[in-house]
């Protein structure tokens, strides 16, 4: 969830090739890696390299920068028990005094091959019964190249009975996908951005699943859960990722990939990802995040996003964002483009091919919509600064938030993705839409295998006035680089709808709240009074010049009690709704570390919940959007139970 800039065609076209693997690649002996996740139940991971070497010094790294973190999210931390050997004999190393993820070594004269052990410590993403792994967290590599020609052939072992996830090709495997116990699997060589790029999901309940078989390359989703109901997904929800295939087939008009796989893991433990990789996607949801349309919504666009970015963020990338190593900083000003405009399609995906029906989709949209129109952070910082600042904000602190602002890029970009959508088609008379800039920003050079083809401001430009000539460029500066106090509502309108406020939640927010909450605060008056409440009473947050501001409410403290009794969530409620035909304060008693006091809150507006309502008189442009592209798959009927 959350840098972009273009070439004309012909420069981009060069690039194609660039970025493709050399040709010497081919004739440099690989590494080899064999990762194993036995002893992943106990947290670990045990890895053994096999590096070719020449005699003189060598310099060792691993990942730093990770494609689609927009950080420096790399585990240098997590790597223990290193060794080096070579000829029976110990290899001394010693750690960069610098960059810490180097390792500096010595290869001593007629040394050809050198040994490498090393354990991971697995901080996340693993319980007793699955695991995922990303390869760059168990490598090492040598530094000061480029990753795309460093060639390397992987392997692995996973403990017995579990099933691999992987868009990565087996070679020698026995019982694949489900691997014979004590067999190693190993994989075809590849190279090191491409073997970063590929992730694994392995555990005790696998499935896998064929999806659209009429759709080629082949698509897949891969499922591991702690619970062995959860990985067999319902028909209805294949029958709705089969629709995504089509539709993005449809959508897109290329592919990039020999295949896709989309990596699913269910569990309270190991769940909570969403990282994009070329062939591939890394998806995790609660244990029973796909059990029911409720559980569904709240990640209902979460593989269609991470699909996307398998054109949008993986193949066509910002020219400063993509470095030729995981050492070089990243620049992020375009991720408005990279995930703005795929969390705008992976939404519009997710409605047309069922994953969220269209009103919920419309209800997902007025909330976003209501939460960046009420970030006060606005009046001061430009959404630009949010893509530019992407790798201090990202896993940064919540109190707050709302004032300092936070990864917006993504949702900015939603909003400012569907204004130009709604524009073109109000400039074509609805003959185009944005739908034809993709096939032309996305599909250079037609279906490839897993590349990756930068692009300029100047190009993305280009681009939307082939499909509808505009000033454009300027369009996008407004809406991007300056300061606006308002959120970008046109594309809403335009779209023939508006966004109001009303005295209950729609049927879709109360189905959010009850699942996850926002931010882990279900309780939700922050168009009201301005705060964000969990059920015990914690403020999460307090919106900036808010009723709740202006009490001097903080986020950190406790509400003990609303109106002369002890908090609860429909005490918060029924106190906003009494405010409404009374001139009284809301009174609250507040904990703050081990003092208590007691505050008032002038507040007399009643609740108010985010919705869109249809504007008479105006082309629904938001219901054609969400319209699906090809003629979808139902699933069949589920048998009933029991007791139905």
């Amino acid at each position: 969830m959350p840098s972009l800039r273009r070439f004309c065609f012909a420069f981009t076209a060069t690039l194609l090739v660039c970025f493709a693997p050399s040709p010497g690649m081919a004739q440099k002996p690989a590494i080899k890696i064999t990762v194993d996740l036995s002893d992943v139940a106990r947290k670990l991971s045990h890895t053994e390299m096999e590096f070719p070497v020449t005699a003189g010094p060598l310099i060792l790294t691993s990942a730093q920068w990770i494609p689609g973190t927009h950080m420096p999210a790399g585990q240098a931390e997590a790597i223990t028990g290193v060794v080096f050997t070579a000829g029976g004999q110990t290899i001394a190393w010693r750690r960069d005094d610098v960059d810490l993820y180097q390792f500096h070594l010595t290869i001593p004269q007629g040394v050809t091959t050198l040994h490498a052990r090393l354990d991971t410590i697995v901080t996340r993403r693993a319980s007793q019964k699955l695991a995922a792994m990303e390869w760059e967290n168990v490598m090492l590599y040598p530094a000061h190249t480029p990753v795309r020609d460093i060639p390397i052939q992987p392997s692995l072992i996973v403990p017995a009975g579990w099933g691999i996830g992987t868009a990565l090709t087996p070679i020698k495997a026995v019982g694949y996908p489900v691997p014979a116990a004590g067999s190693t699997t190993h994989f075809e060589a590849t190279n090191v951005e491409q073997l970063e790029d590929s992730p694994v999901i392995t555990g005790l309940y696998f499935h896998e699943f064929p999806l659209a078989p009429t759709v080629k390359p082949q698509h897949f989703i891969d499922v591991v859960s702690d619970a062995p109901e959860d990985s067999n997904l319902r028909p209805a929800v294949l029958a709705e990722i089969a629709n995504l295939v089509r539709e993005a087939d449809a959508l897109y008009g290329s592919h990039h990939y020999s295949s896709y796989h989309f990596l699913l893991t269910m569990s309270e433990i190991a769940g909570g990802e969403g990282l994009e990789h070329g062939q591939s996607s890394d998806n995790g949801v609660g244990e029973k995040g796909f059990s029911d349309d409720a559980h569904q919504l709240p990640d209902a666009d979460l593989l269609s996003h991470e699909f996307t970015h398998s054109w949008n963020g993986k193949y066509r990338r910002p020219a400063e964002l993509y470095q030729g190593d995981f050492a070089t900083p990243q620049q992020g000003a375009l991720l408005w483009v990279y995930e703005g405009m795929t969390q705008y399609l992976g939404n519009v995906l997710a409605a047309r091919s069922g994953l969220k029906t269209a009103a919920q989709y419309r209800d997902v949209l007025a909330i976003t919509a209501a939460e960046l129109d009420n970030t006060p952070g606005r009046e001061w910082r430009p959404t630009s600064d949010t893509a530019v600042a992407a790798s201090i904000l990202r896993g940064g602190n919540f109190p707050w938030i709302n004032w300092k602002r936070g990864q917006d890029y993504y949702f900015e970009g939603e909003l400012l993705w569907l204004d130009a959508d709604t524009l073109i088609r109000k400039l074509t008379q609805n003959k185009k839409s944005l739908d034809d800039f993709q096939r032309i920003f996305l599909g250079k050079g037609g279906n490839t295998g897993p590349l990756i083809l930068t692009y300029t401001f100047d190009e993305l430009v280009q681009d939307l006035n082939q499909v509808a000539p505009y000033d454009w460029a300027t369009f996008l500066h407004e809406r991007v680089d300056k300061v606006n106090q308002r959120a970008d509502l046109a594309g809403l309108e335009s779209g023939g709808y508006k966004l109001i406020y009303k005295n209950k939640p729609t049927a879709s927010e109360r189905k959010i709240d009850e699942a996850e909450g926002v931010l882990g605060h279900p309780i939700n008056c922050w168009y009201s009074i301005g705060l964000r409440l969990a059920n015990d009473g914690s403020i999460g947050d307090v919106r900036w010049k808010s009723a709740a501001d202006k009490a001097r409410l903080a986020p950190g403290q406790k509400v003990i009690a609303v109106d002369g009794k002890i908090f609860s969530a429909d005490g918060v409620r029924e106190a906003i709704k009494k405010a409404k035909d009374s001139k009284e304060p809301i009174r609250m008693i507040v904990q703050a570390d081990s003092f208590v006091s007691s505050v008032e809150i002038d507040y007399h507006d009643g609740e108010r919940y985010p919705a869109l309502v249809r504007v008479d008189g105006k082309p629904a442009f938001l219901d054609d959007i969400v319209k699906p592209l090809t003629p979808p798959e139902k699933a069949p009927e589920e048998p009933k139970k029991d007791d139905e």
